[in-house]
């Protein structure tokens, strides 16, 4: 049995989220699911979302829509309340640093990027798909790895801009000096946002009532520093949209 929160979960932030999985599994249990003791932090978070024992795991949409579709079982997606998105999705943020003097995204075009993986939705999809929609030039220049390392290029000047997923940049914000160096200046349109899942053919229901009860019963400082006000299932046609171009459309 395998099963991880890797989305936001951080030093500074792993003992809430303990908590809320030991909340989470217990709920399972009570409704005959077998569940593991603790959360695996040693497995890439991509390998959990393929390994057949799949118990909880959260995806990003965009790998989801690529390669997970008919391949897990989803459950619901993750509500974290966020400005400008209904319950259920997330956005990405425009951030530059302090200093630039431009104010919206469309002035951006042709300045490097940094991105966090061509499969992240909020590290690239989101913006990839708006420039393609709205003829912005786009230059993904940068490939970091991870949306903190994606804040730090940008606040070191290796890079010019970046998007970061809003939950991210709330979590990072507290404990990440670089991130005092950004400016926001626009986001994305939103997107379905961190989505629970199991493995293909497990029941999502009890998940779904393990996990909201889990939710509602955090403590109020767990509750703050997570973010997390509950789940939302999606009808599958919010996963549907055209996938954003690939990292060479950019270079034609």
């Amino acid at each position: 049995m395998f099963a991880a929160l890797p989305m936001y979960d951080r030093p500074d932030n792993r003992a809430p989220h303990d908590r809320l999985w030991a909340a989470i599994r217990d709920g399972l249990r009570v409704r005959g699911v077998e569940a593991p003791e603790a959360l695996d932090r040693k497995t890439v978070y991509s390998d959990g979302w393929a390994r057949p024992d799949l118990t909880l795991g959260q995806i990003c949409n965009l790998p989801y829509r690529t390669k997970f579709v008919g391949k897990v079982t989803v459950i619901a997606a993750s509500d974290y309340g966020l400005e400008g998105c209904e319950p259920g999705y997330y956005r990405a943020l425009f951030v530059v640093r302090k200093e630039d003097p431009t104010e919206r995204p469309e002035d951006l075009a042709g300045w490097p990027m940094a991105y966090s993986d061509a499969l992240s939705q909020s590290g690239y999809g989101a913006v990839a798909s708006w420039a393609r929609t709205t003829g912005f030039r786009l230059n993904p220049a940068l490939s970091t790895g991870a949306h903190i390392e994606s804040v730090r290029a940008v606040a070191s000047g290796k890079a010019d801009f970046a998007t970061i997923d809003a939950q991210t940049l709330r979590v990072l914000t507290p404990t990440v000096p670089e991130t005092r160096a950004l400016k926001i200046i626009g986001a994305t349109p939103p997107s379905p946002g961190m989505t629970f899942i199991t493995a293909l053919g497990n029941d999502p229901a009890p998940f779904r009532a393990a996990i909201g009860e889990a939710i509602a019963g955090l403590s109020p400082a767990d509750a703050s520093i997570l973010g997390l006000r509950g789940i939302v299932v999606l009808p599958p046609e919010a996963y549907d949209p055209v996938l954003p171009p690939p990292l060479s459309f950019w270079a034609n």
